[in-house]
């Protein structure tokens, strides 16, 4: 099988390197790529948005499938592009993408298919009286002069590569993130909900689904859950507190009717549909979905599926997922971001990094992050998330300190990672 993987990121990554250890492949190639795909594929130097020039390429190279990883793409279209070539694609069309591409199309969706989440409203530009109105209201709920009783969620409804989130008990704070939304984007303002998340990812083609092990993503960029969102800081898989019962109720309440609202309105679906969840004292609650494997979640989910990763992938692309068994590992994987100093605000680019060393230490794997090369091959930082190093072991806490020494073995000026990656998993909730 002669595969092309769409994207730059450690998600990447960790598909063409998952893509490189099945029997089947005969050809691979990333677009664009990084440093650390540099080794296992051919990359190709272009832009991914371009999606004349991705059909072209895949042409060119007699591809037999293309995996799409980031959202950028699927929501302007390329798996649809790519499939009126003839090509087996791995990823939804625009209208499907809009899931993750539109939180206000995705509440609507799931108000129609009767999916517990949280209660929401919302505004489009224009409405920006409306929604002054509305969390003016909100925080005068709360008596004068004191701290309000509640926190609110404000969301930007389009893409925003996870950032595009504030919770806040801040009056002001929260005026002034929606209305800056509202010049160019359409606000969903939620309540906030309480308990622990978890990442479910669900391969789908359109006669069926099959859930995969939950992951728990990390979300803030400072330990104990504190301080901004961050495109993931770091994720663990499988969660321990994600129990049997708890999985057939997310099965039965969220994920089975998602996937029926889906065939219902002929919402085609061919790759995997990512569910984040709340779970709340009085259940699981959807947050949101993402229409693709998640980043940090993938880089620990992948070392685990034991199956050939390309007659999954096939057997999506092809909408032949029935039947398919997937087996995964007992063990369990623990990932830790490396980001950039200043990260998740402004931060420098083309970082130098050092030798990264790991011939000393077993059961770890580095996933790069939009990685590149000088012209004296120096390996260089490309963004705010450089690298995610991943701990295996047979039970959760080994893993972490598995992934923790081959963080710390990625240096360049000014990396940082989180420090407690899974603890709050492994100390009890």
């Amino acid at each position: 099988m002669n595969v092309m993987v769409i994207g730059n990121g450690a998600r990447e990554h960790a598909i063409a390197w998952k893509f490189s250890k099945s029997r089947r492949i005969t050809g691979l190639c990333v677009l664009p790529g990084n440093s650390g795909t540099q080794g296992l594929a051919e990359n190709l130097n272009m832009d991914m948005n371009d999606k004349v020039a991705v059909v072209a390429a895949a042409r060119e190279r007699g591809v037999d499938l293309v995996f799409i990883g980031p959202e950028g793409p699927l929501a302007l279209g390329l798996a649809d592009d790519l499939r009126a070539s003839g090509f087996a694609v791995f990823g939804p069309g625009a209208e499907a993408a809009r899931l993750e591409s539109s939180k206000a199309f995705a509440r609507d969706r799931c108000l129609a298919w009767g999916v517990p989440c949280a209660a929401s409203s919302q505004f489009k530009t224009g409405q920006e009286k409306a929604f002054t109105a509305y969390i003016e209201g909100f925080f005068k709920k709360a008596p004068k002069g004191a701290e309000p009783q509640g926190r609110i969620v404000i969301k930007k409804s389009g893409l925003a590569a996870g950032k595009g989130v504030l919770e806040t008990n801040a009056r002001e704070e929260a005026l002034a993130f929606g209305l800056d939304i509202l010049k160019e984007d359409e606000v969903v303002v939620e309540e906030f909900l309480t308990g622990w998340e978890m990442s479910v990812f669900a391969l789908c083609d359109e006669h069926g689904h099959l859930s995969m092990p939950p992951c728990a993503d990390h979300k803030k960029a400072k330990e104990g859950d504190q301080g901004p969102n961050t495109g993931g800081m770091g994720a663990i898989c499988p969660v321990p507190c994600a129990d049997k019962a708890l999985m057939e109720r997310v099965e039965r309440e969220i994920i089975a009717p998602c996937f029926a609202g889906m065939r219902k309105e002929g919402l085609a679906y061919r790759g995997v549909l990512f569910f984040g969840i709340m779970v709340t004292a009085a259940g699981p609650k959807l947050l949101e979905f993402n229409v693709r494997f998640g980043d940090p979640e993938t880089q620990s989910l992948l070392p685990l599926i034991e199956s050939d990763f390309s007659d999954l992938a096939e057997a999506v692309a092809q909408g032949k997922l029935s039947g398919l068994q997937l087996k995964y590992s007992d063990r369990s994987a623990v990932g830790v971001v490396i980001a950039a100093p200043g990260y998740p605000g402004s931060y420098p680019k083309a970082l130098a990094v050092e030798d990264i060393d790991l011939s000393d230490l077993k059961d770890c794997l580095v996933f790069h992050a939009n990685t590149g090369r000088d012209a004296e091959g120096r390996l260089l930082t490309g963004g705010g998330r450089c690298f995610t190093a991943v701990g295996l072991a047979e039970e959760m806490l080994s893993a972490n300190a598995v992934a923790y020494q081959a963080a710390k073995r990625v240096k360049f000026p000014g990396a940082w990672f989180r420090q407690d990656i899974g603890s709050k998993f492994y100390r009890g909730l």
